[in-house]
């Protein structure tokens, strides 16, 4: 991934694509600033639950923008979201969360609302970077009550 992010941030930078360079370079400044913490090459996977958190925190300030009537900002954090989302893997659907959940509540032997967390952490490896959080616990929670 990382060589991907570079070949990327090179060809905007040939296109003077200012929101995709600076979009790739604040996703590369995560990666390497991770590494160093932890002293460590990150996986792939890993690398995609940073593109991930980066994708959420967007969302998550795109509401805001969308109160305050910022469509100019709107605009761009949805863009930003759409680069960013080309270094994540295919997205699952709602199908398939629901199957991977039942599996899950099968082999937890999970209940009630109460047993969520068991539910949630079987799942979460079978999910990482191929769904949002929010809405696969939307989803569990619904399928145990």
């Amino acid at each position: 991934m990382k060589e991907d992010l570079l070949n990327a941030l090179k060809e905007a930078m040939k296109q003077k694509d200012e929101l995709k360079k600076d979009t790739i370079t604040m996703l590369r400044a995560a990666i390497l600033q991770v590494e160093k913490d932890n002293k460590k090459q990150l996986n792939q996977s890993e690398m995609e639950a940073i593109v991930a958190k980066q994708i959420k925190s967007r969302k998550e300030s795109l509401e805001d923008f969308k109160k305050a009537n910022r469509d100019d900002l709107v605009e761009k954090i949805e863009k930003e979201i759409k680069i960013l989302e080309v270094y994540l893997p295919e997205q699952l659907t709602k199908d398939q969360l629901k199957k991977l959940i039942s599996e899950a509540i099968e082999k937890t032997g999970a209940a009630t609302p109460r047993d969520m967390g068991k539910v949630m952490q079987e799942i979460k490896p079978k999910i990482a970077g191929k769904a949002d959080g929010k809405q696969v616990s939307d989803l569990v929670k619904e399928m145990l009550a």
